[in-house]
């Protein structure tokens, strides 16, 4: 008989490992983040596909995983060998970040992870499970990379364009930033610059060396 847990936390009992040759239990965790949602639909979906534990909860998508106290509950019952069931993957945090870190720590610890919708199912894997985690684990990480690198690029730009920055308004035009290019290049001083195109030294400077 599916037991649907919808109340207050309360401290959970050590996970041990079944007993060797013994299956482990499917588990299931619904989440839902409006309060025009219910988890019924999903703790259905869950109780159909053979979960004997679900675990349900209403939390905004913004709520530390630490206070999701139905996700907790259900991460202390796993134990090695068990089986984890969400309806989506997205169930399991609020970042593709977290939620790819979570299967890792989850893989570690010889717990399953399946989707009702298909997309992953560890224990169908088999060996190549840990290989198909850490392959997520690695993208994700170059995504990361990829993302600092396009807002440090983006920031540079921005910089030597004269774009905005987030910080106080540029106190020049793209106009007057190409005429301090121009003079530059003809040699004229900084001083003269200045007092060719109204901007201050500080300023020209600063043009000068974003043409660099």
């Amino acid at each position: 008989m599916t037991k649907i847990l919808d109340r207050p936390a309360v401290a959970a009992a050590p996970a041990v490992a079944a007993p060797e040759g013994q299956q482990g239990r499917s588990i299931g965790y619904a989440r839902v983040s409006t309060r025009s949602q219910t988890t019924a639909p999903q703790e259905a979906d869950l109780q159909a596909a053979g979960c004997e534990l679900v675990f349900a909860e209403r939390v905004s998508t913004r709520t530390a995983d630490t206070e999701r106290t139905q996700l907790q509950r259900c991460l202390a019952e796993l134990r090695p060998s068990d089986e984890l069931v969400v309806v989506k993957l997205d169930r399991l945090g609020r970042t593709q970040r977290e939620v790819i870190e979570r299967l890792a720590t989850l893989q570690d610890q010889g717990i399953h992870v399946r989707t009702l919708d298909g997309l992953v199912n560890t224990k169908a894997l088999g060996k190549m499970a840990p290989l198909v985690v850490g392959l997520l684990t690695g993208l994700a990480e170059v995504e990361r990379s990829l993302i600092r690198e396009r807002t440090q690029a983006s920031v540079e730009h921005r910089r030597v364009t004269g774009g905005d920055l987030g910080g106080r308004p540029r106190s020049f035009t793209s106009e007057q930033a190409e005429q301090v290019q121009r003079l530059v290049g003809e040699g004229m001083s900084i001083a003269a610059i200045a007092r060719a195109t109204g901007l201050s030294e500080t300023t020209c400077r600063r043009l000068r060396g974003a043409g660099a």
